[in-house]
């Protein structure tokens, strides 16, 4: 896939990868959201009207 470069260990093993933001930056910025949002999965939820109120105050 053009844009996407793998790096290897000395076993041949593909241990990272390098991408061209040029090309795919879209795609890294929705991948690295997603993340995000599955690391906050377990945070506390809020109401948001309570959320939209303390913002107004």
């Amino acid at each position: 896939m053009k844009g996407i470069n793998y790096l290897t260990n000395d076993k041949g093993l593909k241990t990272a990868v390098v991408i061209d933001l040029k090309i795919h930056r879209e795609e890294v910025e929705d991948f690295l959201d997603g993340l995000e949002a599955k690391s906050r999965k377990n945070e506390a939820k809020e109401e948001a009207s309570l959320v939209f109120e303390r913002i107004l105050q």
